[in-house]
């Protein structure tokens, strides 16, 4: 599948800001099943100075610093990018959950994504709910499934009932949230398990293939979680907001441990006051 996406940020300011430095995790990353055919960010105003690094994870980000005086802020990314997701083996080929449990523990480049984290922390209650899914012997890959829909009938898809530090404990007692709260609750109880986890942001095809329901989460910048399989397999993508197991109506942007290792655009402002923000997200298949 062939995508092109445009994701346009605005920031309308009641003052004019005098200086403004701004991160962002806005530019996809290439991955196994993941090809970017050209990607460009625009910034407006133009930035004084802009750095584009790639961070500890992996991911593309980009720093800007504003001096001129300006009443509006924008961010337009714009790409061309081929997703083809192979498909995991059936469930009962992979290893058992425990295995994949110790095996994340040792392998350095896993290891992280085994521990909480203060968005991710689990709790006894979180802890015994994960384990109905994970009896002893399981396979990994039908627990997670399992449980992927589990959270997906659980949970009620609620837009403002939460905000980026709001802690999967909290999800857990209101059963309600977005794909954000969705992706965290996930990780949350992997980790009760030591199970290892990722947390992706990305974004939803916007308009489903014939004869499906729309996504939830797919008009704005989506999450889901990354799970390992193994050496073998190695990673695979959930979505419990959705109920999906990620193939090819995904588009990867970044991943960490939780949201705040990949918060799309973050920054300090001198000036502004009161601002208005503004989002658009379109991802559409290129007709070929």
């Amino acid at each position: 599948m062939i995508y092109r996406l445009h994701h346009t940020t605005t920031y309308d300011y009641a003052e004019p800001v005098v200086l403004g430095t701004h991160f962002m995790h806005l530019l996809p990353r290439a991955r196994p099943g993941q090809f970017i055919r050209e990607a460009m960010l625009s910034v407006s105003p133009q930035p004084e100075t802009r750095r584009d690094e790639t961070d500890h994870f992996g991911n593309i980000t980009t720093t800007v610093s504003l001096t001129a005086l300006h009443r509006q802020f924008s961010v337009a990314l714009s790409a061309t990018i081929d997703v083809e997701q192979p498909p995991p083996p059936p469930p009962a080929q992979t290893p058992r959950w425990e295995a994949i449990a110790l095996w994340g523990l040792k392998d350095p480049d896993v290891a992280e994504f085994c521990l909480p984290s203060a968005l991710t922390k689990p709790n006894g209650e979180i802890a015994d709910y994960t384990a109905l899914s994970f009896p002893p012997g399981r396979t990994i890959l039908a627990g997670l499934l399992e449980l992927n829909l589990r959270i997906w009938t659980d949970m009620t898809y609620t837009p403002g009932v939460t905000n980026n530090s709001t802690t999967a404990a909290h999800v857990f007692k209101t059963r309600a949230g977005v794909c954000q709260d969705y992706a965290h609750f996930m990780l949350t109880c992997l980790r009760s398990l030591g199970l290892p986890g990722r947390y992706v942001s990305g974004y939803l095809r916007t308009s489903p293939p014939a004869g499906q329901t729309k996504r939830r989460g797919a008009d704005q910048s989506h999450a889901w979680v990354s799970a390992w399989l193994g050496p073998e397999i190695g990673w695979v993508d959930f979505d419990p907001t959705n109920n999906l197991l990620v193939s090819d109506e995904h588009v990867t942007l970044a991943w960490g441990r939780n949201f705040q290792d990949v918060s799309p655009l973050r920054g300090i402002i001198l000036g502004g006051g009161r601002h208005a923000l503004r989002v658009n997200v379109d991802l559409d298949p290129v007709l070929t």
